[in-house]
C-alpha cells in the first residue's frame, strides 16, 4: 500500500515529534508499505523517511521543481517524481496515495490534510485519513472541528472521515481500516455524472 504522509519540515521541534515520526516510518516499512512524501531532507517528514530507510523500505518523494536545490531533498528516496507546482504535487500525492497520515506539522500540513478531508467529503477520494496526534498536538484542532459541527458550519459526518490516533502503531492500523477502499481518486466529471 502507498501511504502518503504530510508533516513539518522544521528541525526545531521537541525531539518526541521526530522520534514518533521515525517510529511510524519503521512500522510502515516493516509491514511492506511504501512511503509517499514531499521528499524533504528536514523535519518530521524526513524523520519518517529515515525510519523507512532504516527498516529497508521503499519511498517516493514528490517534489515541486522549485525545491530541487542542494541539501533540500532526502538522500535515500527510491524514486523522485518532480512536478511543476505545489498544486500539482498535491494532485500527484492524492492520486497515488492509498492512505493519508498527517504527522505533526504546520500550515502546509494542515493545507494538505484539509484538502484530503474535502476530497473525501465530495466523494473524490476514498482512502483512510489519519491524524497522528503525538503529544496531543492536534487535540485543539479536533475540538475546533467538533465546535464547527456543533454550530452546523459542517456536518457531524465530516468528523467521521478521519481517525485521530495517539501512537504510530494506532496510525498504521488506521491506514488499514477496511471501511475505506484502497485509495482512488475520481475525476470530477465522474463524480458529477
Amino acid at each position: 500500500m502507498n501511504i502518503c504522509i504530510f508533516g513539518a519540515s522544521s528541525d526545531h521541534l521537541d525531539p518526541l515529534y521526530y522520534a514518533e515520526a521515525e517510529a511510524f516510518g519503521r512500522l510502515l516499512a516493516s509491514a511492506s508499505h511504501r512511503l509517499l512524501f514531499g521528499g524533504g531532507a528536514n523535519g518530521v517528514m524526513a524523520a519518517c523517511a529515515r525510519g523507512v530507510k532504516a527498516a529497508g523500505g521503499e519511498m517516493t518523494g514528490i517534489v515541486p521543481r522549485l525545491f530541487d536545490e542542494p541539501g533540500f531533498l532526502f538522500d535515500g528516496c527510491t524514486d523522485l517524481l518532480y512536478t511543476e507546482t505545489m498544486s500539482a504535487r498535491k494532485e500527484k500525492m492524492f492520486s497515488m496515495g492509498e492512505a493519508f497520515v498527517a504527522l505533526p506539522g504546520g500550515i502546509g500540513t494542515l493545507d494538505e490534510f484539509f484538502e484530503c478531508i474535502t476530497l473525501k467529503q465530495l466523494g473524490l477520494l476514498n482512502a483512510p485519513i489519519v491524524l497522528l496526534n503525538t503529544n496531543g498536538i492536534y487535540t485543539p484542532l479536533v475540538q475546533y472541528m467538533q465546535k464547527l459541527a456543533d454550530e452546523r458550519f459542517m456536518s457531524q459526518s465530516c468528523l467521521e472521515l478521519l481517525q485521530v490516533c495517539a501512537t504510530p502503531e494506532e496510525a498504521l492500523q488506521g491506514c488499514l481500516r477496511k471501511e475505506a477502499l484502497r485509495g482512488s481518486i475520481r475525476r470530477l466529471e465522474d463524480y458529477t455524472g
